[in-house]
């Protein structure tokens, strides 16, 4: 038996709620005199200016729910979609590895062929993954990883990487003779180093050492490469720390020979790269392995899932806020209008009548600030993403502005919770009007 989490207690809590409403709106449908009561109510008179300003102000209420409602579920959705497609851009949806010592893949050729074959497949292509020491000819170096992609301009690679270039490409062209080959390096990591199209950088690999029996210890080996290209993603890690270059050229560096680390593959449908891992997994057999990018990342879209939970609630008090204003509308309109609910009762008019009349506005109020409040909450969350109007520090949020992603199923959920508590706040005050006795409404008043 599974556990019952907080989250299967909300969605039942929720579809009761749902329920309830549906039941509520059924058996009290306004009819045309109901309709026309009811809006005279919320107007304002000489008189009673105070009932039309309080409306103003429950409508106003629900709007601000909402649109904070939505503005918050968007930025949720845009952290995960930006995030989503950052990490996609070097990795791609699924490797092909193997088990074994080396951690190598010896016969890719023949692997990749059958990969390529499966369904679902659009692209697939070797790849080298190692770590390396890098230096622009100063004093200073750091490590780096180094990843060795097929040389091409975009039209048959894997990731989207690509198109994030800012000077040079895929097919790393040197122009000099005293370099190995040519690299390309993220826009924040060629700040750092000093290091642009045109210039020298050094490398060190861990596996490319060599044991010298003079000194009875290993010599590490320098490479040399000449800076083809600048590529900028926006996440603060790839443009920091990585570097590309021919698969060939990766091969030599870390002491591979003809091998690959594995094999990258891009699917039709990303959100399905479990099911084709394991499907490659099946077909390939032992002791090749898929690793796909949403098992690389599962704490990280975890934790937002539940971030985004957390915020909805905690916003969506908001909504429940605004549902005690509209009760205290009711309340305060069920008060002013006590003379004309008791002549209204004395002319024979149903009680189930009055108690629709104020349900009714309860509805209105709800609908109005719902509609609004969705609007002006997709509208600000358009303008905020166009314009990266709020921008964030990437080297802790892994991307430079607040994206906001307006997801219309959520619209939808945040307008039929809003509906739902919209339909069941106004039921105390319009039962209670209802059970006002006529004569005492008129005699008092």
């Amino acid at each position: 038996m599974l556990p019952v989490t907080v989250v299967d207690i909300l969605k039942a809590l929720f579809v009761l709620a749902a329920l309830v409403t549906i039941v509520v709106l059924t058996t009290n449908w306004p009819k045309g005199l109901d309709l026309q009561v009811a809006m005279r109510y919320l107007r304002s008179r000489r008189s009673s200016r105070l009932i039309s300003l309080i409306t103003v102000i429950a409508v106003g209420g629900v709007t601000i729910g909402v649109m904070a409602l939505v503005i918050v579920l968007g930025v949720m959705n845009g952290m995960q979609n930006d995030l989503r497609e950052k990490i996609l851009v070097v990795n791609p949806h699924l490797r092909v590895l193997t088990y074994g010592e080396g951690l190598r893949l010896d016969d890719w050729s023949k692997v990749l062929g059958q990969v390529k074959r499966a369904s679902g497949v659009q692209a697939a292509a070797p790849f080298v993954t190692t770590e390396g020491l890098i230096s622009a000819g100063h004093d200073y170096a750091e490590g780096v990883m180094v990843i060795g992609v097929e040389s091409d301009t975009g039209s048959r690679a894997v990731t989207s990487l690509p198109h994030y270039f800012t000077k040079g490409d895929l097919t790393f062209r040197k122009t000099r003779s005293d370099v190995e080959g040519g690299v390309a390096i993220g826009t924040r990591l060629s700040s750092k180093l000093s290091a642009y199209p045109g210039d020298v950088i050094t490398m060190v690999a861990p596996a490319g050492s060599q044991f010298n029996r003079s000194i009875g210890a290993f010599v590490p080996k320098y490479r040399r490469y000449e800076v083809t290209g600048l590529f900028e993603t926006g996440m603060y890690d790839y443009d920091n720390s990585y570097l590309l270059m021919s698969r060939p050229a990766a091969q030599d560096f870390a002491g591979l020979g003809g091998a690959v680390t594995g094999i990258e593959v891009r699917l039709a449908d990303p959100e399905r790269a479990s099911e084709a891992g394991q499907q490659l997994e099946s077909m390939l057999g032992y002791p090749y392995r898929a690793l796909d990018w949403q098992l690389q990342n599962r704490s990280l879209f975890s934790a937002l899932k539940l971030e985004k939970l957390a915020m909805g609630l905690v916003v969506f008090l908001i909504c429940v806020v605004a549902a005690f204003n509209v009760v205290g509308t009711l309340t305060m309109v069920v008060r002013d209008k006590t003379r004309e609910i008791g002549i209204l009762l004395a002319m024979g008019m149903q009680r189930s009548r009055i108690r629709r009349v104020f349900l009714v506005q309860g509805v209105f109020i709800g609908l109005v600030g719902t509609a609004l409040g969705a609007v002006l909450g997709m509208i600000v969350g358009a303008m905020v993403n166009r314009g990266h109007l709020i921008p964030i520090d990437p080297s802790i949020y892994f991307i430079d502005h607040l994206p906001v992603l307006n997801n219309p199923l959520d619209a939808l959920a945040v307008i039929g919770a809003s509906l739902v508590i919209a339909t069941l706040a106004p039921l105390y005050p319009s039962i209670q009007a209802a059970r006002l006795d006529p004569v005492n409404a008129i005699r008092y008043e």
